[in-house]
């Protein structure tokens, strides 16, 4: 078989797994499940590229491979998983399709530019990455379940109005030009504990609401 396998690839394809499942749970209004699956997503990215790191005889395909299929995922996870919520809460005047072709969009643009200026980066350097260009596309998995999550503090009939919203905004911010420090394993802990937080709170009250 084509491909390569072995450990440093699973978390990837986890992460795949999660979000197709979670279209599916969108088109079976299963809404808590979807956000569920978007942060699972999002969690298992976390540590993709550190587990990756850990296997010190990576051949250069395989170092390769590993960046291509991590932005193809990212953008089934955190770019047309959204993109199906979001388009979910209705047509809106046009928001809907607005903030779903955006955040895919917008999405493609910044893993396409991540790709071809980290190719060349580490052909330069041997350092690891300090900071990125734009919001990180994985920022909606934290996010968007976070606005999720505060929905019932916002009037129902504005509620979608504002998630897409939310979408077209966080998109924008995926390729303005900005210097993002990227986080620090600390961070990295900080944002696992508060994605698990938020996989509690789902369990707990996600299929109530």
């Amino acid at each position: 078989m084509i491909g390569f396998y072995n450990y440093t690839v699973v978390l990837t394809y986890v992460s795949l797994c999660s979000a197709v499942f979670g279209i599916t749970q969108v088109f079976d209004n299963n809404e808590p499940i979807a956000f569920l699956c978007l942060v699972i997503s999002g969690i298992c990215d976390l540590f993709d590229g550190k587990v990756a790191r850990h296997k010190k005889d990576r051949t250069e395909q395989e170092k390769i491979f590993g960046i291509q299929i991590d932005s193809l995922a990212d953008l089934v996870c955190f770019g047309v998983l959204p993109a199906c919520i979001g388009y979910h809460y209705g047509f809106n005047y046009g928001l809907g399709l607005i903030s779903a072709i955006l955040i895919v969009l917008c999405g493609l643009i910044r893993l396409g530019y991540f790709n071809v200026m980290e190719e060349e980066r580490q052909r330069t350097s041997t350092e690891n990455r300090k900071e990125y260009q734009g919001v990180p596309i994985t920022t909606s998995s934290m996010l968007l379940p976070l606005l999720f999550m505060g929905k019932h503090n916002i009037p129902a009939a504005a509620y979608p109005f504002v998630f897409q919203g939310f979408m077209v905004a966080l998109s924008i911010l995926f390729v303005v030009d900005i210097r993002v420090k990227k986080f620090s394993t600390k961070g990295i802990v900080i944002m696992f504990t508060i994605g698990a937080l938020i996989v509690l709170g789902y369990l707990k009250f996600g299929p109530k609401g």
